[in-house]
């Protein structure tokens, strides 16, 4: 655990990010299922939801980065593969569906944020992360999530090009295969945010 790490997730200027943890992506709904799997093997959920709790009771903000799309596919764009992929599937994280919805795991409870999304790969983009962040006072954001391959990469990127301190939680992040995303969270994560388990994070805040 870095010697730093409690000055650098003071809860005054601290924000926990949860990235798609929604129950059709990650759940029960999702078609996704070697992301689902990922996650499940290695208890993202669960160790998300530990941070989550304790940083609403530390005073921590949170901010839940959901993603949802209209069945007639307007305001989104199909331009990498994956997203072409997704654009032929069955729609399923459709506006006030189920789908759409937290792990109940996450709540949400009535002090956090939801910032949602209908176009991209990654949460800063176009929506009002950054703009509440700022409102926050948040200097730090803590990311938890799904997936590493792409949507924790770019969460944490974008932390750091709009100027904040990154902190990954390790268990509580995943990807697919398992070792290219171990590799990543080694070798490309390391580089840009600090590390830290739950169990750290957690300690930190409850000491």
């Amino acid at each position: 655990m870095p010697n730093d790490l409690a000055a650098l997730i003071d809860p005054a200027h601290t924000a926990v990010l949860t990235m798609e943890l929604q129950r059709g992506v990650v759940g029960d709904e999702s078609p996704l299922r070697e992301i689902a799997e990922a996650a499940a093997a290695t208890n993202v959920v669960g160790n998300a939801a530990k941070v989550v709790r304790a940083a609403r009771a530390a005073g921590a903000s949170v901010i839940h980065c959901t993603f949802e799309a209209r069945a007639d596919g307007a305001g989104s764009v199909a331009n990498a593969p994956f997203l072409r992929w997704l654009a032929k599937s069955e729609p399923h994280l459709l506006p006030g569906s189920s789908a759409v919805e937290l792990m109940p795991e996450l709540g949400p409870e009535p002090s956090d944020f939801i910032c949602s999304r209908r176009h991209g790969l990654t949460p800063f983009p176009g929506t009002d992360l950054d703009p509440t962040l700022r409102r926050l006072g948040v200097r730090t954001v803590i990311a938890t999530g799904m997936s590493v391959n792409v949507g924790i990469l770019g969460m944490v990127m974008g932390a750091v090009d709009h100027g904040y301190e990154a902190v990954v939680v390790t268990d509580a992040v995943a990807g697919i295969p398992v070792a290219y995303a171990q590799a990543v969270v080694d070798n490309t994560l390391a580089a840009l945010a600090t590390r830290a388990t739950s169990d750290e994070i957690v300690a930190v805040w409850t000491s």
